[in-house]
This record gives C-alpha cells, sequence and structure tokens, in this order.
C-alpha cells in the first residue's frame, strides 16, 4: 500500500500502515514503543493502566501513560471492572491529550480477569456496551476496545461482544484470538477473527500467533481485517514492522539498533534502571546469536553499560561509529 494512502481510521485519524505493536506490559514502554514506530508501526498503544491505581495517583499507574511526541497517534489503554472508575479515571487522563482511549477486556492474568477486569468483562456484554457508552458520552476523542474470544471454549461471545462495541460507539477493535483460559498457549483462532471482519463495520485489529512475516499476509488474506496487531514477535526484532525477516538483517544493522535502543533506555530511565530494564530486550536480541553460556551469563547480569559493550563486542555486536537511526525525543510528554 502506497504510504500516503491511509491503510484504515481511526475515527477521523488517518493510520499510515497496518502493522502495530501490541500493548504488552513490562515491554512496551516509550523507548520501544519509539523504536518500533521508527520500524513502521503504525499507533502507539501503552500497557494498560489500571483505573484504581490512577485515581489513587499511583507515580507507577501515571508514568505508564507518558509518550514522545512523535508516537502519535498514541491510545492510552485503561483497565477495570467498575463502570463509575473507569470513567472517573479516563476523565483524569484525558488530560494528557491521548488520540484515543483503549478499554482492556484480554488480559487473561487471573488477578485481574478474576475480578472481572479485562478478560473478566466479557463475561457481561451488558456492561461492556455500558461502559463503552459512558465512554463514548464524555469524550470526543475515538474509544477502542482490546478482546479476546470469550472467557472458555464454552462461553466463544466474541460476535456478541464485538456488536456490543460497535453499537456503542467504538471505532475500532483488536481481537486476540484465543479465549482467556487459553492464555497464550493453544493456537488461535483466525477464523474468528474473519467472523468478526464480516458482522462489524468499524476497522478490526487481529491479533495472535503471528511470528514471521509469512503469518502476517497469511493472517490478512485469511481474516480480511484492517491491520495486525504484533506482540511477543516484534521482542528483539522491531525489523518485523518493516516485513522484514530477522535472519536478512545484517548484523552490523543489529548491532546499530541494539545499541541505538539501549542509549534511549540510558536516556529515558536512567544509567541504572535503563541498563536493568534493557536485559530483557537484550536477550531477545542476542537469541539468534547462540552465544556461549558463560558469555550470555554475563550479558544478561552486567550492571555496568561499558562492561556491557565490552560483552557485546565479543558477541561482535560492536557499537557503530555512526548510526543511520534518528535521534528519538528524550523529554516524553507528561
Amino acid at each position: 500500500m502506497p504510504e500516503n494512502i491511509p491503510a484504515f481510521s481511526l475515527g477521523p485519524i488517518p493510520v499510515f500502515g497496518d502493522l502495530i505493536l501490541a500493548p504488552m506490559s513490562g515491554f512496551c514502554d516509550p523507548p520501544f514503543r519509539a523504536l518500533c514506530r521508527l520500524f513502521g508501526s503504525s499507533i502507539s498503544y501503552t500497557p494498560f493502566a489500571n483505573a484504581i491505581g490512577l485515581l489513587q495517583g499511583a507515580a507507577s499507574a501515571w508514568d505508564g501513560l507518558r509518550f514522545f511526541p512523535e508516537e502519535r497517534p498514541i491510545v492510552f489503554q485503561i483497565l477495570d471492572n467498575d463502570e463509575d472508575r473507569l470513567l472517573r479515571a479516563v476523565r483524569q487522563i484525558i488530560k494528557l491529550h491521548p488520540d484515543a482511549i483503549d478499554v482492556n477486556m484480554g488480559c487473561s492474568v487471573r488477578r485481574v480477569s478474576s475480578r472481572g477486569a479485562g478478560a473478566g468483562l466479557l463475561r457481561d456484554p451488558a456492561k461492556i456496551a455500558r461502559i463503552m457508552d459512558n465512554l463514548r458520552k464524555a469524550l470526543t476523542i475515538p474509544i477502542t476496545a482490546k478482546i479476546r474470544l470469550g472467557w472458555d471454549n464454552d462461553s466463544r461471545n466474541y460476535l456478541e461482544v464485538a456488536q456490543a462495541i460497535e453499537e456503542s460507539g467504538a471505532q475500532l477493535i483488536a481481537v486476540h484470538a484465543r479465549t482467556r483460559n487459553q492464555g497464550y498457549s493453544g493456537k488461535a483462532d483466525w477464523d474468528a477473527i474473519a467472523d468478526i471482519k464480516q458482522h462489524v463495520s468499524i476497522p478490526v485489529l487481529g491479533n495472535g500467533d503471528v511470528h514471521t512475516i509469512d503469518d502476517i499476509e497469511r493472517l490478512k488474506r485469511h481474516t480480511r481485517c484492517d491491520g495486525v496487531m504484533i506482540g511477543r514477535a516484534s521482542i528483539g526484532n522491531p525489523w518485523i514492522f518493516q516485513r522484514r525477516s530477522r535472519d536478512e538483517v545484517s548484523q552490523p544493522e543489529i548491532a546499530a539498533v541494539i545499541h541505538f535502543h539501549l542509549d534511549r533506555m540510558l536516556d529515558y530511565y536512567g544509567p541504572k534502571r535503563g541498563l536493568i530494564l534493557f536485559r530483557k530486550h537484550l536477550a531477545r536480541y542476542i537469541s539468534p546469536f547462540k552465544p556461549r553460556k558463560p558469555l550470555r551469563y554475563q550479558l544478561l547480569t552486567c550492571i555496568d553499560v561499558q562492561q556491557l559493550r565490552f560483552y557485546l563486542l565479543q558477541l561482535g555486536l560492536a557499537r557503530p561509529t555512526m548510526s543511520s537511526l534518528p535521534t528519538i525525543n528524550d523529554s516524553p510528554l507528561h
């Protein structure tokens, strides 16, 4: 698709590109989201912010909503099981000027879903309709939802949920094609994404079992979805948003991105925390190189930046003298 033609629209906002980084807690912070945007992810979703934490003024909840200007369109994802709390929290975070609000209906973690939040909402489509309708009436920006197929295989009510979301005024729906009980196990049911796409008129993003470039194209052909949301396959592999296979990327390119990402983490979090948080990304970056166990251990436990760069040099991933990657703004909005 030509770059000047939108792949789809998020309400009034044209979206240029059909690949989107999924909102993964613990990974999708501003440095990683901004990196993926450089490589072609067309929307930034924050990891979910808990409405309770937001209303209590918890720093961790509010910090999760920070973003770089170049990430727009930026979607704030919010989570709760209480209709009133959700609405009150959204009225607070709207002051940070997101481009859209997404309601998390897909988190399968037991402590979340068991209290009726995240995927727990899927058990009550009427409540979902009220939540989305309340947000639509209160906001002037688009509202969206990310769902699963249902609580379990005996209650796959995804069509009822999707139609309730659309009829309540939502302007996009992302579908992780597993049930809550599946978690991330088993096979994603792409037929269900296709079924939803046939029954709603708003854009549909397909999510689940996208590991390779071929998977992207197969999912789009199979479901006719408007965009593909990519989660775990993007960790250590932002090239997937360029539709490039990791094994086609040169070692110098990989080295450049590793050091670029590390620099952005250090700028954003400071040297100590930035390095520690970067190591989980590094584990995925270096995995294809199959480093010897002692070197891998040194890389993933190192607490000194210069020492880490020395270990990367031993792996053949020296910091380049110049990087072709542009600088990311290190002053996120609050």
